[in-house]
């Protein structure tokens, strides 16, 4: 059997990366994604490379970053945008290979093993050409891991950022990953390596001389598994991008700019949230039956509720139940602050009869082809007086 070549490419500083990228007026300046920009008790999610010089790290409180970083510039997250990208850095994967797999929006493991031949390239000349067109492309960096197995090729990518290929051979991965951390490997959070670190397991090396009835006795059979795979005996495949399984739920959300309080008006907003969500539901070839509805008020209390509904993707079926459940949780009597949409108990939309027009009047489906086929007609007309895009949050 072949030696595989598998990468793990990752975005460095993803989110704050994205935003330094789109907006000119940020360059050269210290930049954080934060929970609330407007509160100084609100969380870093992410901070680029300027902001880390000054100490700034990831979960740290706002103010305590300020204290570190005066101009520190603070952003609410965009993660419609970061999913958008993330869909176009898996684009220029596939240009390699159709083994690609995510894990999250940033990062990706691409088996090229059988795209060498025909590219000419080994894997360090492929992670080297993947960084390049990275930056020319996106207008930010990528650091990537090139190994024979996931787990190692993960490590490879942790191992030198920002902007490195990292490439770790069979010959010599112990000596280069048997030193390191155990909360380098994906799956070692904080309480396990607190478990670890009490009985002296510090290490990757460590690790993996424990023997395999403890390992399953402190981690289950996933301790075991781990074991091998640090061993140098992980088999495991690089999905196929193009047979992923679809997600388990699917959701939009939004602040608005201005708090809204009529019914007329939180109607447009979950119309707009709808069209989002039909939209990723028919790319995924999937219906919903369960819808789910939050709604938040200016003082931050929140009304939640779920409800089963007829497995459905269409636009204006999600819309009006949606309405259906917010006329149940909510008075329109205190003004809303963000709404929020999740279609949830997915299965495949093949597997249902659907009526091309539902109930001869949701146009959604054919909307969809048109939009496919001249471009994107938006729905929800007239949102800007009411959605805040730079919160629009995805699930």
């Amino acid at each position: 059997m072949k030696e595989r070549v598998i990468l793990h490419s990752d975005v460095n500083n993803f989110f704050a990366s994205v935003e330094c990228a789109t907006k000119a007026e940020l360059k050269d300046k210290p930049v954080a994604v934060t929970g609330n920009p407007e509160k100084r008790t609100g969380i870093i999610l992410a901070k680029n490379e300027i902001a880390k010089k000054y100490g700034v790290k990831t979960g740290q409180v706002i103010g305590e970053a300020k204290a570190l970083c005066p101009d520190l510039v603070c952003l609410a997250p965009h993660y419609d945008l970061y999913e958008e990208i993330s869909l176009r850095l898996h684009q220029l994967y596939l240009s390699y290979t159709n083994f690609v797999e995510p894990l999250g929006l940033d990062e990706c493991w691409l088996d090229v093993t059988d795209s060498l031949k025909y590219l000419k390239k080994n894997g360090k000349q492929i992670a080297d050409e993947i960084r390049q067109k990275v930056k020319q492309e996106f207008g930010f960096t990528v650091s990537v891991g090139v190994s024979f197995s996931k787990i190692f090729a993960k490590l490879g990518s942790d191992l030198k950022k920002p902007d490195c290929t990292t490439v770790i051979d069979k010959k010599d991965y112990k000596k280069i990953t048997y030193n390191l951390s155990l909360s380098s490997i994906i799956g070692i959070g904080k309480r396990l390596e607190k478990k670890f670190s009490s009985i002296s397991v510090f290490t990757i090396g460590d690790f993996v001389k424990l023997e395999d009835a403890y390992l399953q006795h402190l981690m289950g059979i996933t301790g075991v598994n781990l074991k091998q795979a640090l061993l140098g005996n992980d088999n495991s495949a690089v999905a196929d991008y193009y047979t992923l399984p679809p997600p388990k739920s699917i959701g939009n959300g939004t602040t608005t700019i201005t708090d809204i309080i009529s019914r007329q008006e939180i109607e447009k907003v979950v119309y707009f949230l709808a069209e989002k969500v039909s939209e990723r539901m028919i790319k995924h070839r999937v219906v919903a039956g369960t819808l789910s509805i939050s709604i938040k008020d200016n003082k931050l209390k929140k009304a939640h509720k779920s409800m089963k509904i007829k497995p459905t993707n269409s636009v204006k079926e999600l819309a009006k139940n949606a309405m259906k459940i917010a006329d149940q949780i909510w008075k329109y009597d205190y003004p809303v602050r963000a709404v929020r949409l999740r279609a949830s108990s997915l299965s495949n939309a093949d597997a249902v009869q659907l009526s091309f027009f539902d109930n001869k009047e949701d146009y959604s489906n054919a909307l969809e082809l048109i939009n496919k086929k001249y471009g994107k007609i938006e729905l929800a007309s007239n949102m800007s007086k009411f959605i805040n895009t730079s919160k629009h949050v995805q699930e």
